[in-house]
């Protein structure tokens, strides 16, 4: 279960961008094909936009071709926070940062193994931090 914020809604307005906000903090979902982590091959950590909490590694990172950045699996459990979410006639599951309750997007089971899932991520809740370890 994602952990209350401690920030006022306000204050959610001054630190995240407009779009930051719609998607994080209104449950919102930028276009398809129009995030800068979708076709991205950095290899590093995408954390929280909101809160700065890591999320995802690249290396659970793949092309699903849905347009959005898509990953087999969280970077550990209990970092990423599931919901149901029965918005818009579907029945999905939400994905959320369990260190502030930020939306991230959704987890559907049609996914890659070893997991079957595919946590299907806003680009616009990510922050990614580059690897500084040698190949």
């Amino acid at each position: 279960m994602t952990r209350p914020s401690d920030k006022t809604d306000e204050q959610w307005r001054q630190e995240l961008t407009q779009e930051q906000y719609e998607v994080l903090r209104n449950k919102g979902t930028e276009r398809a094909f129009t995030g800068k982590y979708d076709g991205f091959k950095g290899r590093g950590t995408f954390g929280c936009a909101g809160c700065g909490a890591e999320l995802f590694s690249s290396e659970e990172k793949y092309d699903s071709g849905s347009g959005w950045p898509s990953f087999w699996q969280p970077i550990a459990a209990g970092q990423v926070a599931e919901e149901r979410d029965n918005a818009h006639g579907m029945e999905r599951t939400e994905a959320l940062c369990n260190q502030c309750g930020g939306h991230l997007g959704h987890v559907f089971p049609d996914g890659p193994e070893p997991t079957g899932l595919r946590y299907c991520i806003n680009s616009l809740s990510l922050d990614f931090t580059e690897d500084d370890k040698p190949d």
